[in-house]
């Protein structure tokens, strides 16, 4: 709802007890959330394609419209998510079972070991280094690094 009122910014994500710890899991499913969110926030366009104007002709009133290739086309338009599993329980529980934080944790632990960061543009870390440096100064704080 805030972000239908105009907020721009989604606070606490992978927080819980109050924000007192980050679960990676939790991290992961509210990633997947603020996802949906924004996906909601890119509106519905209303025009005779998503309307089905075309199709209610060709298939007519009170048939069968699962089959027709525009509801196809227009489902695989709709918000597609990754941990949110919509299996039937029977296929759900052969396929493990597993419920959505540990698939959450899963994919956190996948990021965790496999993902490498694109390296900083130059000259930022140099700036980064001059602004802790300066607020160390300020502070009267003196870190090992910068002792060396």
């Amino acid at each position: 709802m805030p972000a239908l009122a105009g907020a721009n910014l989604i606070y606490g994500l992978g927080m819980i007890e109050m924000g007192m710890t980050i679960d990676y899991g939790q991290l992961v499913m509210d990633n997947e959330f603020a996802r949906m969110i924004k996906f909601v926030l890119q509106g519905i366009p209303v025009n005779s394609e998503t309307l089905a104007v075309q199709a209610i002709h060709e298939t007519g009133i009170g048939n069968n419209f699962l089959s027709h290739p525009s509801t196809i086309k227009h489902m695989r338009s709709q918000s597609q998510p990754r941990l949110i599993d919509r299996l039937m329980r029977e296929r759900w529980t052969a396929a493990g079972g597993k419920d959505i934080h540990q698939r959450a944790l899963e994919e956190a632990r996948h990021i965790l070991e496999t993902h490498k960061p694109d390296p900083l543009p130059d000259g930022v870390q140099a700036t980064l280094r001059e602004i802790v440096e300066e607020a160390e100064e300020e502070l009267g704080v003196t870190t090992p690094a910068a002792k060396e």
